[in-house]
């Protein structure tokens, strides 16, 4: 069985900004069948404004493409239920929502922040982490 991942934004942004380190090496295998990705709406809305604040080497168009390709790739869900406030941040519980409804892990720079999506049999792992159980599984 293939994994599903959610991508937090924060994964997304380390990997736009650098072509080193696991943000990009997981980026870069979107679509190469080793994982599924799921987005939803409010992801895709966070991913575009938090990407076109600026401090990227990229144009906006650019960050359309990326956007666009991630799209293309996952498999898209709607939300018809709220669970919150759930998480440390309430910004991120959307994030866990998606999780929850995909069945997907949580990838993400900040695992602390989403200690409570345990609770709803949700894992949470780092770019690495994923990767490295990734390996394990070839």
């Amino acid at each position: 069985m293939i994994p599903g991942i959610v991508l937090d934004t924060n994964v997304l942004v380390s990997a736009l900004k650098s072509q080193q380190g696991a943000s990009f090496r997981l980026l870069s295998q979107v679509g190469n069948g080793q994982f599924q990705l799921h987005l939803s709406v409010p992801l895709v809305v966070e991913y575009e404004a938090v990407l076109k604040r600026g401090g990227f080497a990229l144009s906006d168009a650019q960050i359309d493409d990326v956007i666009d390709y991630l799209c293309a790739q996952a498999i898209h869900h709607k939300i018809f239920y709220l669970w919150r406030p759930k998480l440390k941040d309430p910004d991120d519980d959307f994030v866990l929502e998606l999780s929850v409804k995909a069945r997907a892990a949580i990838v993400t720079w900040n695992v602390g922040d989403f200690r409570n999506a345990r609770n709803l049999g949700v894992s949470v792992v780092t770019p690495r982490e994923f990767l490295t159980s990734m390996e394990g599984r070839s």
